[in-house]
């Protein structure tokens, strides 16, 4: 971990860098409530204290229910399944930039990460698209560097070159990864697609799971 940007370091702990292809899906982030009634988030459910696991909620993945948001409306049935191949073009050494459509709208630029577990937006990016907290859950999440208070919001779709997923929920949190960089796409949303990274012809698929 060590040079990386402590914001970058918080979001690789809880998903653990990869190095053979994506992990289970059983790694999974779970949205807990404790004693005094604050939420807080765990990478995996023996994380979660033995006293809280059974309210805890798994966060949204290829078989988790997204986290409750009682006056958004439910989305439809066919916006719950993954859709759409994509093919994206990088540099080798270079991150893996994405261009994100949210919510069928606006779009945001992301680094495609394996090794997050969850996507990451910073604020200022999820203003600029209109995306509202009115229902956000309030949390905080574990990394090197200690405990940091985050927002997850719902978000009804992501969409890169033509793969789309959702619902599901996206932290709140200033990235400090530079110009151009808004946040990280990360397993919760990659989770529903096979990926392949194809060095020679500089490309990577996302096609969806059957």
């Amino acid at each position: 971990m060590k040079g990386l940007h402590p914001v970058l370091a918080m979001v690789l702990a809880l998903g653990g860098l990869l190095s053979g292809g994506l992990r289970p899906a059983s790694a999974q982030i779970y949205r807990w409530t404790d004693e005094r009634g604050e939420v807080r988030f765990s990478q995996g459910i023996q994380s979660v204290p033995p006293q809280f696991r059974g309210g805890a909620v798994m966060m949204s993945g290829p078989s988790a229910p997204a986290a409750p948001a009682p006056a958004t409306p439910e989305p439809s049935a066919a916006s719950s399944a993954p859709a759409g191949v994509a093919r994206i073009p990088f540099i080798p050494g270079q991150p893996i930039m994405v261009s994100a459509k949210i919510n069928g709208g606006g779009t945001t630029q992301l680094i495609l990460d394996t090794g997050a577990q969850g996507t990451l937006i910073s604020p200022t990016a999820l203003a600029a698209l209109g995306i509202s907290y009115r229902n956000a859950v309030r949390g905080s999440i574990k990394g090197v560097t200690g405990d940091a208070n985050v927002l997850a919001v719902r978000i009804e779709s992501i969409e890169v070159e033509g793969a789309r997923f959702g619902p599901l929920m996206v932290v709140s949190h200033d990235s400090g990864l530079g110009a151009g960089r808004d946040g990280l796409l990360g397993r919760d949303f990659l989770d529903n697609f096979i990926v392949t990274i194809d060095s020679a012809a500089r490309v990577v698929t996302l096609t969806p799971k059957k």
